[in-house]
């Protein structure tokens, strides 16, 4: 753990270094200049924007098929159920590369110029799979006596779905969105190939790797990115910790 996360408090420092040469150690002072810098820049900002735009799109996209793909294949039994399921996941079991390549292919095929939707569309094909694994998990725990029960009392199959089913698949919905928003925001190989001049914040950060001048806004950016996603991670968490779906609750 401390391997994993020591990189991050570099990060952080480096982010406030008051020596322009960004990587210098011991620090010699802090400062904010490197911040409004960051801010002040067009390029950032549209970066910004336009990778938690297409994050919130992929993710709304991928809540709806993902638990709808859960919910047609939990329980019932079809034929070509078993190669179906193994379509849905290949998307995040296959190489990056390899899923990008197959997109860019679909889209020049169907004469569509890459762009915000072809990037939202190569996200979603992996967030699905993330959405549909959660709800997926959480629907095998659900005694039948639940939805059951429900219908014995006299409600409808919608009335089931919105009072019964819905509220215990909550964190499970919330923690598969929360997941696929961040590997939205963070993925690089399969938007290369399908965002055509748009940049999105992970490749900007690519970029910036050839500018060794501009670390410090760099470290700036990336520390932006962790204060953005690491409070949503642990609501997430603690959620999903304390609300699992429990047969014996009322």
């Amino acid at each position: 753990m401390t391997f994993l996360h020591l990189p991050l408090v570099f990060i952080a420092l480096y982010a406030f270094n008051d020596n322009s040469a960004g990587y210098s150690f011991p620090i010699t002072g802090l400062t904010l200049r490197w911040v409004s810098l960051a801010i002040e820049r067009d390029d950032i900002r549209s970066a910004i924007g336009l990778s938690l735009s297409v994050a919130a799109m992929a993710t709304l996209i991928a809540m709806v098929l993902g638990t709808l793909t859960a919910a047609a294949l939990n329980r019932d039994r079809f034929f070509g159920k078993n190669a179906f399921t193994t379509l849905l996941i290949l998307p995040i079991a296959l190489p990056g590369i390899v899923t990008g390549i197959a997109l860019l292919s679909a889209f020049r095929l169907m004469e569509v110029t890459p762009g915000y939707w072809t990037i939202v569309v190569g996200h979603a094909t992996f967030c699905v799979v993330i959405v549909h694994n959660n709800v997926v998990a959480r629907l095998r725990r659900l005694p039948n006596r639940l939805w059951e029960a429900s219908m014995d009392l006299g409600a409808d199959t919608l009335t089931t779905l919105r009072h019964v089913i819905v509220p215990q698949l909550g964190t499970a919905l919330l923690a598969g969105g929360i997941l696929a928003f961040a590997l939205s925001v963070d993925e690089l190989i399969v938007t290369t190939f399908t965002s055509g001049s748009d940049k999105t914040l992970p490749i900007w950060l690519l970029s910036q790797l050839s500018r060794p001048r501009d670390a410090a806004i760099t470290n700036v950016v990336a520390l932006l990115v962790m204060l953005l996603t690491a409070p949503l991670i642990i609501v997430a968490w603690r959620l999903t910790r304390d609300g699992d779906a429990n047969p014996n609750q009322r």
